[in-house]
């Protein structure tokens, strides 16, 4: 048997990496725009290898998984995943692309749940797969461990909202307290600065979704829908668990294709802002920025606020969390106080929240330093 390959793809194995993920993706039809730029930026950030598409030869199912024996179940599920990402940006998307992805996934002897979701949006079923969404093992997690990890004892559904909770309510009202430069209270601060609403109180958002709040400060993304991909990409790609690929698989079917409607318990439809200039580098950055984090992190499944009171720059540097590529900063890549990394309607927001509180309005202005 041969020997297990653990180094990373040289230039080679990457054209053929990506001849599958193609041929999964598109068969043979040609790629749309947006595939034809998401394809090259995704292998450029997470291999350091360019890919020229036009000279990627279709392969099929079957030949493409015997040049991939060599490589490991884990690989071989963030190819699969790879395609599926590939495919996900197309609406409509043809009958044939969802059975053509099961092909590639079974050849590879891979399972993943984004399939079903891939195959229901071919045949038109996007009712049955924003039920597969909702049932979906890793999104639906209402367990002890992740229960704690929110400060919640019962939530009817992972993505359920806590609106009359004092206890939850005053554990976030506590971080405003902690010193500038604490994790704690860059949150605080993110969630004055577009009044938004802490969990435990009337109007927030589900406690589960509040948690990748503390990613878009702690990896230093703003808030505008383009930043919340790259919070997504980010956070899948962190977690080994190839499960947390659903995170990103919703919000591209929320904010790019519109498949879904709804999701995480407050996101509605908004689309097209995968094809919004940069973004194809800027998503490819953000999944590399996570798969160099050291270790595996389950952000929604991580107690934060065990975390609040310690420096951010400590708790960046102790997951080795690495600068944003320039390619994605020149791209539009931007921190919550960076401009824009904050929307006109959150600044308002804050302004119409702190007014609602009969507190001082404390307008939301850059600073770099932060992010």
């Amino acid at each position: 048997m041969d020997e297990v390959l653990l180094t990373p793809p040289d230039a080679a194995e990457v054209r053929f990496l990506a001849r599958g993920v193609v041929s999964a993706a598109a068969g043979e039809a040609r790629l749309t725009p947006l595939q034809e730029l998401l394809v090259p930026a995704l292998f450029l950030s997470m291999t350091g290898h360019a890919v020229e598409l036009a000279e990627l030869r279709p392969i099929g199912a079957a030949d493409f998984a015997a040049g991939m024996a060599r490589r490991n179940q884990i690989f071989r599920e963030r190819i699969v995943q790879t395609m599926l990402l590939a495919a996900l940006v197309v609406r409509p998307l043809p009958a044939e692309a969802g059975n053509r992805l099961r092909e590639f996934a079974d050849a590879l002897g891979v399972d993943d749940d984004m399939i079903t979701v891939a195959q229901r949006y071919a045949e038109g079923a996007v009712d049955l797969a924003a039920v597969d969404f909702t049932r979906n093992g890793y999104l639906g997690n209402t367990e002890p461990l992740r229960l704690d990890a929110l400060h919640t004892e019962v939530l009817d559904s992972s993505w359920s909202a806590v609106t009359d909770d004092p206890g939850l309510a005053g554990r976030w009202a506590e971080l405003s307290d902690l010193p500038v430069g604490t994790l704690g209270r860059g949150v605080a601060d993110f969630y004055r600065d577009r009044g938004f609403v802490t969990p435990g109180l009337p109007g927030s958002a589900p406690p589960l979704l509040a948690q990748h709040d503390w990613v878009h400060v702690l990896a230093g993304y703003g808030t505008t829908l383009e930043n919340e991909i790259e919070v997504f990409a980010f956070m899948a790609r962190a977690n080994d668990d190839p499960r947390a690929f659903s995170l990103l698989a919703m919000v591209i079917s929320l904010f790019e294709t519109g498949y879904l409607r709804a999701g995480a318990g407050l996101f509605e439809a908004d689309e097209g802002h995968l094809s919004t200039a940069g973004m194809a580098a800027r998503l490819g950055d953000a999944m590399r920025r996570g798969a160099l984090t050291q270790g595996s992190h389950d952000f929604l499944d991580l107690d934060w606020f065990s975390l609040a009171d310690r420096p951010i720059t400590v708790v960046r540097n102790e997951i080795g969390l690495v600068p944003k590529a320039g390619s994605a900063i020149a791209a539009g890549s931007a921190g919550p106080w960076q401009s824009g990394g904050i929307t006109p309607y959150q600044l308002n927001s804050s302004k119409t929240a702190a007014e609602a509180a009969g507190r001082p309005y404390i307008p939301w202005q850059p600073d770099p330093s932060r992010d």
